[in-house]
């Protein structure tokens, strides 16, 4: 059965950084376009940053546009999201999933989520 497995997340203070890591079992990744995603509490599931399976083509939400990065190595079947310049109003449950429909930013165009890791981040 195929699942991603989101690692790297903590507490952070306003200001610091953080990797997460999403990697999978039962899938090779490198021909999946990735996505990570976040949700706080009482919110929805709301897009981050998508790279394509070349790692070339990247897009951002506006909120983390210039702060966080998102790249890929295909040989460790591995999707990273470096996190800069953390914000409180970044603390979230952070998840990656394999685009599977036709819309990049919306959570339902994903498939296999994992069980998320959580970041902290404190003012």
């Amino acid at each position: 059965q195929v699942q991603l497995v989101e690692s790297g997340g903590g507490l952070v203070q306003a200001g610091g950084s953080l990797r997460l890591s999403c990697t999978a079992s039962g899938r090779t990744l490198s021909n999946d376009i990735i996505g990570w995603f976040r949700q706080a509490p009482g919110s929805e599931r709301e897009f981050g940053a998508v790279i394509n399976t070349s790692g070339g083509t990247t897009f951002f939400a506006d909120s983390v546009k210039g702060r966080f990065t998102i790249s890929r190595d295909n040989a460790k079947n591995t999707v990273y999201l470096r996190m800069t310049s953390l914000k409180p109003e970044d603390t979230a449950v952070y998840y990656c999933a394999v685009l599977t429909g036709d819309d990049w930013a919306r959570p339902t165009s994903y498939d296999y989520w994992g069980q998320g890791t959580q970041v902290t981040v404190s003012s």
